[in-house]
């Protein structure tokens, strides 16, 4: 150790589950002598071996080992090597700790952790099968009543930073092959927009093949489970969050019950690869939406704001959801009717009913109906209204309609249905109840014959374009739901009526024979029939609706859109992984808290990422980034699952869904997933609420906040502390707050979030104040915490140890006079910060480490220039003050 004459051995030994410990396992000790850790000037001293069978055997499991040179002879002094089980505090520790007290130490026990082979793992809180490599360290602090405390640090790597990206990589592609079939789907265009069509197709291309490369490379990869910071610029890998860790405080008091602490670190998630020279998504998207109505009017198309194009993927995801579900509900009525089944029967319309009127709502909104029209304008052959107003055929065709349509575009025919109460609709047993509606007939053309249900190119071409025609189809959906349950109610009331009717005994058979099983079926089954057929219908001319207004947006925007939604994939991967390691460790620890698991299903969780980039350089371009990825994360759903089996295979997270909605489903192994409330148990989604806070804390924010603006960071804060006092109300309405964890601090949640509130509008550099209310809240909210900097190295670790520290003093009466040293202790080589940068070069790089003069430029380079000397002379000045401020 550096500059110790009587230094403690502090760093964890950890047995990779490759090479598991064993009575028989040897382990080697070296020791050196670091002379200038800066510059890794380290001369060896000695070094000892032991089996663990031996230290296990021997008495209380502690070795004195004697240090031998590299010629083996010469001892070189002694290293005492002891095991400590979690929780074990026994008196003759007790007095060789306070020896060690007053000898100004603190006292550290090296432990080791593998997987399945170390006792103390398996008495450790399960953190979930997604994590592995488990680094710990265990420490023993004195408390304000002389008491001692042991603290168990545990740093693990997740499985999940390589496996979310890449199924997040393979939801692109398939999304995108099927926008690709989607718009050839929209049939014969006009060359000007089959041009277009043409180029957007092409670009997809180009980002599907990028993606399949960038997949291709990372199912190559194998080794760690983390990237590290040296990485961050490498192409193959810029899907994958840079240093994913988690880490896990497990203090034990005498007393009192066992508590631990976690938090996920992460480095931001941004798009590092492509950098930041023109900024990061925040302000990208800003001016891409300005520019985009100038490339409406060059590209001759309808410019459609943010909000119709988000309206347009969700009727598309909506409709194209509802249509199967619709389908299957459907042919369960039928079945039902098979079994004249009266209970089933019902259920089945109501469910029925239901998801029909769901599907109608989607379809409730003007941009439907002038997008058909708009593409209608596109096709070959578009004639205008005033080429055919004085086209008496063209003119009457517009004027027709049936005489049951009653509804406008702006009124869902569902509304006033009885579909929730089927009972309650007043059937005569007659088919007249159908007679008025289009629905139940086939489609009469002009010329007086039928026309079958179509199924491709439905819109009409070579005329002007009919602006009814989509009321009438989207109504029918209505209407022929109307008809089935007129059917089923028409059924039920024959059935009721059956046994008052005097029936002669001559005619029984020919009742029985009228009234078989299969009767009721035959009669439902031309009204469900057509209810599908339009629904299908419907189905098409809202797809193609909607794709064309997607196609316009792409046109407007080649190729930036394009090129922005691909940052934004990359930005979005990487919070999702560490949002599902985040959510998997909570979901772990929780599985034995009752009021934990009540709040996941009936509000949700919050997860607060805490974040100490600068508003300064390039960080800027990183926070607007991770501004963006964070408030997409809202779109992300949680279902837990039962798993197949017990294999950790089967116990990896999948993710399923598309850009506008994820779902992420958490599989249980079966005894866990028994013990989960019914509603978790029967697929609720569970609900998060995303939330970042910013606070930069180095020398470059002291730069932004003197001489630059920090107007982003700012309204980072008061934005998210918005949702975040939104979520509380939300939670304090729904369950009672005895649920949440208690806490030594008794201050009121209510009170904490006043203070937050005053403090992200008051107007003070460094408020670090923001960030410890934060996290505060968050832990009293059973949320998730996350910790960022630029790497998840330096700052991070700062932000990290300092937390534990004040929790141990908070929530554990630590002795004020070992906060320091604790500190110290946490933050010594191979901490938190560092362990995950092993193989990282820029390891060595931390600040303490930093010489002061690393802003100090050789001066006779300045020197060719006075204008240059004076610019070095400013900024050297500037620095100085900001470091020793």
């Amino acid at each position: 150790m550096l500059a110790n004459r009587d230094p403690l051995f502090l760093t964890g030994v950890t047995f990779p589950p490759e090479y598991p410990a064993s009575p028989e396992t040897l382990v080697k000790l070296t020791v050196y002598d670091v002379k200038d850790k800066a510059r890794d000037s380290s001369s060896f001293l000695g070094s000892a071996t032991f089996s663990v069978g031996k230290l296990l055997r021997a008495k209380d499991e502690q070795l004195t080992l004697n240090l031998r040179s590299s010629d083996g002879v010469c001892a070189a002094g002694t290293v005492v090597v002891s095991r400590l089980k979690m929780g074990e505090m026994e008196e003759a520790d007790m007095d060789h700790i306070t020896a060690d007290i007053q000898a100004q130490k603190c006292s550290l026990v090296c432990e080791s952790a593998s997987h399945g082979t170390c006792g103390d793992r398996d008495n450790c809180l399960q953190t979930g099968p997604v994590f592995k490599n488990p680094v710990c360290k265990v420490y023993r602090f004195q408390t304000v009543d002389s008491k001692w405390m042991l603290v168990r640090e545990q740093m693990e790597e997740c499985t999940l930073s390589f496996s979310i990206p890449k199924q997040l990589l393979s939801l692109y592609i398939q999304e995108d092959m099927r926008r690709i079939q989607e718009l050839r789907d929209l049939g014969d265009l006009s060359p000007h927009w089959d041009n277009l069509r043409k180029e957007i197709i092409s670009r997809y291309f180009q980002v599907i093949t990028s993606n399949q490369e960038t997949l291709a490379e990372l199912d190559k990869i194998s080794g760690p489970s983390f990237k590290p910071s040296c990485s961050k610029g490498q192409k193959s890998l810029e899907f994958i969050p840079i240093n994913l860790h988690t880490q896990r405080m497990r203090v034990t008091c005498p007393r009192k019950t066992d508590a631990f602490y976690d938090v996920i670190t992460v480095g931001a998630p941004a798009a590092h690869y492509q950098g930041f020279k023109s900024g990061g998504l925040h302000r990208l998207l800003s001016r891409y939406e300005a520019e985009k109505k100038s490339f409406s009017t060059a590209y001759q198309c309808i410019y459609y704001s943010p909000e119709h194009t988000a309206k347009a993927q969700e009727v598309l995801s909506a409709v194209s959801q509802l249509q199967p579900l619709i389908s299957c509900l459907a042919d369960q009525l039928l079945q039902a009717a098979q079994q004249r089944s009266s209970t089933g029967l019902r259920d089945a319309l109501k469910i029925l009913a239901d998801k029909t009127e769901q599907f109608v709502h989607a379809l409730k909104d003007e941009l439907v109906k002038s997008a058909l029209l708009a593409l209608h304008a596109a096709r070959p052959g578009y004639v205008s209204k005033t080429q055919t107003q004085n086209q008496p055929q063209a003119h009457n065709h517009q004027g027709q309609s049936s005489p049951g349509l009653c509804q406008s575009h702006n009124h869902s025919p569902v509304h006033n249905l009885p579909g929730h109460s089927p009972a309650g609709h007043s059937t005569t047993g007659s088919p007249v109840v159908c007679n008025n509606v289009e629905g139940c007939q086939p489609t009469t053309r002009e010329d007086g014959g039928t026309t079958p249900l179509k199924r491709q190119d439905s819109i009409p071409h070579h005329k002007e374009y009919d602006e009814e025609e989509w009321d009438r189809v989207w109504a029918n959906v209505a209407k022929s739901l109307n008809c089935v349950i007129a059917m089923v109610d028409k059924l039920q009331e024959q059935d009721n009526n059956k046994p008052e009717q005097p029936i002669p005994e001559q005619t029984l058979a020919d009742v029985i024979t009228s009234h078989n099983p299969g009767d009721w079926r035959e009669q439902l089954s031309p009204v469900v029939s057509r209810l599908k057929e339009c629904v299908v219908e419907v189905l098409e001319r809202a797809r193609r609706a909607m794709t064309f207004v997607l196609l316009q947006e792409a046109a407007c925007s080649i190729p930036q859109g394009l090129l922005l939604q691909q940052r934004r994939d990359v930005v979005f991967s990487q919070a999702l992984a560490a949002l599902a390691c985040g959510f998997v460790m909570r979901l772990y620890a929780g599985m034995e808290d009752k009021g934990f698991l009540r709040q996941l299903h009936l509000v949700g969780v919050v997860a607060q990422f805490e974040s100490l980039l600068s508003v300064y350089s390039e960080e800027i371009g990183m926070m607007e980034d991770m501004e963006v990825g964070i408030s997409d994360l809202h779109r992300v759903t949680f279902r837990i699952t039962e798993a197949k089996t017990d294999e950790l295979a089967d116990l990896e997270p999948v993710v399923s869904g598309r850009r506008d909605h994820y779902t992420v489903e958490v599989p249980l192994p079966r005894q866990a997933f028994q013990t989960l409330p019914e509603e978790i148990k029967e697929g609720k989604l569970l609900q998060v609420f995303p939330v970042l806070f910013n606070v930069g804390i180095n020398e470059q924010q002291t730069i932004a906040e003197r001489f630059g603006d920090v107007s982003l960071q700012e309204r980072i804060n008061q934005r998210n502390f918005e949702i975040l006092d939104g979520y509380y109300k939300s939670l304090r309405e729904k369950m009672p707050m005895e649920c949440l964890p208690c806490f030594q601090t008794q201050t009121d949640l209510k009170e904490l979030l006043e203070t937050l509130g005053q403090n992200v509008v008051t107007k003070k550099r460094k408020n670090v104040e923001i960030l410890w209310l934060a996290g505060t809240i968050c832990r009293r909210l059973n949320g998730i915490r996350f910790t960022s900097c630029k790497s998840a190295k330096d700052r991070t670790s700062m932000s990290v140890t300092l937390e534990q520290c004040a929790l141990l003093r908070d929530e554990h009466q630590l002795n004020k006079d070992y906060f320091i040293r604790a500190l110290d202790c946490m933050r010594s080589r191979l901490t938190q910060g560092d362990v995950g940068q092993w193989d990282d070069p820029e390891a060595d790089a931390v600040a303490e480490n930093k010489p002061a003069s690393r802003h100090f430029y050789p001066i006779a380079l300045l020197l060719v220039s006075s204008h240059l000397l004076v610019v070095w002379l400013i900024l050297s000045l500037v620095f100085l003050l900001a470091k020793y401020q």
